[in-house]
């Protein structure tokens, strides 16, 4: 009773998790007329006072002297955070800019960027069906750049800084609470200093746009941390595969809001493209379940081998697939979501690496 009750809360935060990244785009446009850089600084130095907050109620720092004395992962920390500072703020411009269709299009070929890299960079295999959801989701952007007459740039960038964010995070090996706070203690100093010139010149919009707005920039931080730290608690939860397909929730809410609310353009071409994305992730998922039934199925039947002849050792299975997200997720054990953990080669999109922004 007690599993059961533990996987219903899990399934609870993830959805809330979810639907909290999918609606974030209501929430820029309120940060307005600061510009985008200067919100990305208010959610970088922000971020960094939530999540200290959390630490100390978790009582959690050894990992700090542990990760000083790693150079190799303080520098992939670093790249990841920079990695990250780039998706983030390229986000709310695009959400600024009504570009919301465009930006949810970038989380939706995520996964199938993430394994092109695996192939491209790791030399994973795939299996048939994802070659032909890779090949589909290139036809897609094609397809795509016809409609925008364009190249869907915000799309590509955010989806292969989210990617390429994923694989440095699965490498890192951290939590997510403790990756997010290593990320914004880098970021801290840069971000501080920028909104401290902005300042000085008279530039800043925190104290000039009255307390209400500077309340608003000072939320970002709890904007940031607290999908996370949902996410975090779903991951230890409930399985990968669930959280693979729950990830999908955040960049249909966007998508979503993008045509409804803010009522973007959405001509036939375009229709076509995502209709092109929504097959090669159906096809992903579906192979991605498929895989992970016959494993299963193979894992109970060596145990029952090896029930039946104690003495007989057996194979364990290889090429386990489960669905996704990994840049470690966001505050979970499971390591390496945006706001997310990577999956490549034979695995399924991992949503643990889902971070969205």
């Amino acid at each position: 009773m007690k599993g059961k009750n533990e996987q219903r809360a899990g399934l609870l935060y993830g959805i809330g998790a979810y639907v909290m990244w999918g609606l974030v785009p209501l929430f820029w446009p309120l940060l307005k007329p600061s510009g985008a850089i200067e919100i990305l600084a208010h959610r970088m130095v922000w971020s960094l006072g939530v999540v200290t907050i959390a630490l100390l109620a978790v009582r959690r720092w050894a990992w700090i002297g542990e990760l000083v004395r790693d150079r190799r992962k303080l520098a992939l920390i670093s790249v990841a955070a920079a990695t990250i500072t780039v998706n983030w703020g390229l986000y709310i411009w695009a959400v600024n800019n009504g570009q919301v269709v465009e930006a949810s299009l970038g989380y939706f070929i995520n996964p199938l960027v993430t394994i092109a890299m695996g192939v491209l960079l790791l030399g994973e295999r795939l299996r048939p069906v994802q070659w032909v959801a890779v090949a589909t989701g290139l036809t897609a952007v094609l397809v795509l750049a016809i409609g925008y007459g364009r190249p869907p740039w915000i799309s590509l960038v955010l989806a292969f800084s989210f990617a390429t964010y994923g694989l440095i995070k699965k490498k890192v090996n951290m939590g997510g609470l403790e990756s997010l706070a290593a990320e914004t203690a880098v970021l801290f100093v840069p971000a501080l200093g920028f909104l401290l010139w902005l300042a000085a010149t008279g530039k800043s919009t925190f104290t000039a746009g009255g307390t209400g707005h500077g309340l608003l920039l000072a939320a970002t931080g709890i904007v940031t941390a607290i999908p996370l730290i949902c996410f975090g608690a779903a991951a230890v939860r409930v399985p990968l595969s669930t959280l693979g397909l729950l990830q999908y929730l955040a960049p249909i809410f966007q998508f979503g809001l993008g045509v409804v609310y803010f009522k973007e353009s959405m001509p036939p071409e375009r229709w076509a493209g995502f209709a092109l994305v929504w097959l090669a992730l159906s096809l992903l998922t579906w192979d991605a379940l498929r895989t992970a039934r016959r494993n299963r199925a193979l894992a109970v039947k060596l145990l029952a081998t090896a029930a039946a002849a104690p003495a007989t050792a057996t194979p364990t299975p290889e090429g386990a697939a489960i669905l996704p997200s990994d840049a470690a997720p966001p505050g979970g054990t499971t390591t390496p979501a945006p706001e997310a953990a990577t999956t490549t080669g034979t695995e399924a999109p991992n949503p643990a690496q889902q971070k969205i922004t």
